[in-house]
């Protein structure tokens, strides 16, 4: 019963999901609901080939519905409990005399279930059991650390409190003495009491001193991990969220990590200042003295923390303009932006520390060496202090009025190949000074590289560039002129990347047939399995086709391509294989191939004249979607014959009734007569999409794009852009769309101060 509980806490996307599985099969969730239990301790596989396990599997759950009837009847629940007679009649109607028949369509249905739950992990960003091992380790690791530092204060009082007796011994019994046992021999009995005492002190120390190099050794286990495989982990997972990846971006292991080694570490170097207080006290010891190891602990102590405090700065969210909430890292000049910075190690005694200040280009070797490297500012000179505003008390600061300038381009350098608008990185730093408990030293933090667009028209094309990057680009410092010579990809890795812009605008990724067909029109014939940035954005401008049906996708088919109705990406020649054994009025949806801005049509099959004919409808662009949903295009669609007007569309591939897909799409309130107050002299009409009698649909020529006036789609573009800037409005519905329905869419000393004698800092 696991897997079906599992299944019932997905969300609803996922949920509908499940329930098109079971409506395509035509098998009645409840029964599945019902006797969850029952039919996954089954074998369906083996009842699938086996006859007679298939008989045993069948009558299981036949006498498990009259176990539960019983149970209702006993219990007086027949009224309100569920329909257990009927969902046994069901299966007697249906599968009585081919069991197998169930056992095929519950073994495919329990496959499919645990491919929606693997799906719905990785859209939740789920760590692997692995993962949660090594998070659960690091976290075990950094509480001992908490608790050691603890425990030396702990031992510290009880040091401060043993100093003390020694001075009020040194004050107060040699009087006493004298009084009590003579002048001679005070002085020997005071100094064999101190003596004993200072012997106990001094190996108090020594255990306090061994205790915390220990902690430092810890801490230095642990900083190293975080900043060098804990941040990075997260930051590559950022870069994989900001072009689509369902994964967790979420910083609460982070900040709980660099806040408690921070603290600890604030904490050794305060028990480190009462040790040499009370050395300075100790006449025997000189606190100076090169033997004295408090001189080389607390080096180690702040080189620990400032390599700490140093990488804490991080970009949490990368920056985005309201008009593309999709496509992060895509800047607008003139347009406000969006970007948030937080400090990790979240003390209360950093709070309003530190002003941050971003730079565009900072330090950027382009601007100076690229020839034609455009070169922007930032439209104020705004810092913001880092404060706990947000409703968890996290230390950060977001900039939420930014917008670029752009000034003169440097026209000198040595690059003879001059990159192209959208291939120009850019990136924007964020400065700050730390000044605390007597140590200075700077931090710096980087956005992800940025495309500075000057028109909307350039936002497909530099969205190619961006996903382009942040696949390829792993590491730090950014290679900004990745552009002027940029590797090629595998297809395994840009089929990830296109999978994932179809999960983020319409909820399901892309399946392996159709990922096998995208990767024969773009792949082509070459064997060697790469994709050269050519082949994708520039030459043939695959990316262009795909961008297109993307946006198809998010204006007017979101539902359906979340429901799995649409197969989309599937060649004429696949379509004719598929559709030429299934029944007369057969029909699957397919993406156009030729129109560049997204269309889509539907192919159906034949046989009235004997032999199989596939048939396809002219595609439908988003213009004509405009008029009709697609639905209801589905419902109404004729063909005109010699016998008056037909519909040919019956059955969505493979077998399910059109309406039982469809239905619950339907927009019919035009069709409901409205109660009429004055006398209306005009017949109503519909719109009815029909066609003549079809033939197999010809090859279109290879270049028959349907292209957009750019300007009607810049002008709409820059009035959202600018009603969203100056007053802060929500994002201006697409006026292309208004006439159509919305739908709701991270040993000794010696060996321990070796690794920072040149670190940051010192």
């Amino acid at each position: 019963m696991a897997q079906w509980q599992e299944l019932l806490k997905l969300d609803s996307a996922l949920q509908g999901r499940v329930r098109q599985l079971y409506d395509q099969r035509q098998f009645p969730r409840e029964i599945r609901h019902y006797l969850s239990g029952v039919i996954e301790r089954q074998d369906w596989d083996l009842a699938a080939v086996d006859v007679n396990t298939a008989n045993t599997c069948f009558y299981t759950l036949l006498l498990t519905l009259e176990e539960q009837w019983n149970r209702s009847v006993q219990e007086n629940n027949i009224l309100q409990g569920p329909d257990f007679t009927g969902m046994k009649d069901y299966l007697q109607e249906h599968f009585e005399a081919q069991p197998q028949s169930l056992a095929v369509v519950l073994s495919e249905c329990l496959k499919e279930e645990n491919k929606i739950l693997s799906s719905a992990s990785e859209a939740q960003g789920c760590s692997s059991p692995s993962m949660d091992q090594k998070w659960g380790e690091l976290d075990s690791k950094v509480n001992e650390l908490k608790q050691k530092t603890a425990e030396v204060k702990k031992e510290l009082k009880s040091l401060e409190f043993l100093n003390e007796n020694i001075d009020f011994i040194q004050k107060t019994w040699q009087s006493q003495v004298e009084q009590n046992i003579g002048l001679a021999l005070s002085h020997a009995v005071v100094e064999e009491e101190c003596l004993k005492r200072t012997k106990f002190i001094t190996q108090t120390k020594q255990m306090l001193l061994q205790q915390i190099v220990n902690i430092l050794k810890m801490a230095q286990q642990i900083v190293a991990t975080l900043i060098t495989v804990e941040l990075p982990q997260w930051k590559r997972r950022q870069q994989m969220s900001c072009i689509g990846s369902p994964v967790d971006t979420s910083l609460d292991h982070l900040q709980k990590w660099f806040t408690t080694v921070a603290e600890v570490l604030l904490h050794i170097r305060e028990q480190q200042q009462k040790l040499q207080d009370q050395n300075k006290k100790d006449n025997s010891t000189d606190a100076s003295s090169p033997a004295d190891p408090l001189a080389d602990i607390e080096k180690i102590t702040l080189s620990l923390f400032v390599q700490l405090l140093s990488n804490a700065l991080v970009v949490e969210k990368q920056p985005i303009m309201s008009s593309l909430p999709q496509r992060p890292l895509i800047l607008k000049t003139g347009v406000r932006f969006t970007v948030t910075v937080r400090f990790l190690a979240n003390l209360p005694e950093f709070k309003c520390l530190l002003k941050v200040k971003p730079v565009f280009d900072k330090d950027v070797e382009e601007a100076r060496t690229v020839k034609g490297f455009r070169l922007f500012d930032l439209n104020s000179n705004v810092c913001k202090v880092l404060d706990v505003d947000s409703p968890r008390g996290d230390l950060l600061a977001e900039f939420g009025h930014m917008s670029l300038k752009e000034s003169k381009s440097r026209g000198k350098g040595s690059n003879e190949n001059r990159l192209m608008v959208t291939e120009e990185l850019h990136i924007i730093k964020f400065v700050t000074g730390f000044r605390h408990a007597g140590l200075e030293f700077d931090i710096e933090t980087s956005s992800l590289p940025v495309v500075v667009v000057s028109s909307t028209n350039q936002v497909v094309s530099a969205w190619a560039s961006v996903m382009w990057y942040n696949m390829l680009s792993t590491s730090e410092p950014r290679n900004l002129s990745l552009f002027a010579n940029p590797p090629p990809l595998p297809w395994q890795q840009l089929s990830q990347v296109l999978s994932w812009q179809f999960l983020s605008v319409g909820q399901r990724g892309l399946d392996t047939n159709q990922l096998s067909m995208l990767r024969d029109r773009i792949v082509g014939d070459d064997s060697d399995g790469l994709i050269y940035w050519s082949q994708f954005s520039k030459n043939e401008n695959s990316w262009i086709w795909i961008d297109g049906i993307l946006d198809l996708i998010k204006k007017h088919l979101a539902d359906l391509w979340r429901d799995g109705f649409i197969m989309g990406f599937v060649s004429r020649e696949r379509t004719r294989l598929l559709l030429q054994e299934k029944q007369t009025g057969t029909f699957l949806l397919r993406f156009s191939e030729s129109i560049k801005d997204g269309a889509i049509t539907f192919s159906w099959v034949d046989h009235s004249s004997g032999d199989p004919h596939v048939h396809a409808v002219e595609p439908y662009t988003k213009m004509e979607l405009l008029k009709m949903p697609l639905p209801d295009i589905i419902r109404t669609y004729s063909l005109r014959a010699q016998r008056g007007m037909r519909s040919p569309l019956l059955y969505l591939y493979p077998d399910i009734p059109k309406d039982t897909a469809f239905g619950h799409y339907y927009n019919i309130t035009h069709e409901i007569s409205m109660p009429k107050t004055v006398k209306d002299p005009y017949v109503r009409r519909t719109y009815m999409p029909f066609s003549d009698n079809p033939t197999p649909p010809p090859s279109p020529p290879e270049d028959t794009a349907m292209e957009v006036d750019p300007r009607l789609e810049d002008r709409r573009q820059v009035l959202e852009e600018l009603f969203s800037d100056l007053l802060d409005l929500p994002e201006l519905p697409d006026l292309s769309t208004s006439y159509q329905e919305k739908t709701p869419s991270q040993t000794d000393l010696v060996d321990l101060f070796s690794p920072f004698e040149n670190a940051p800092g010192q």
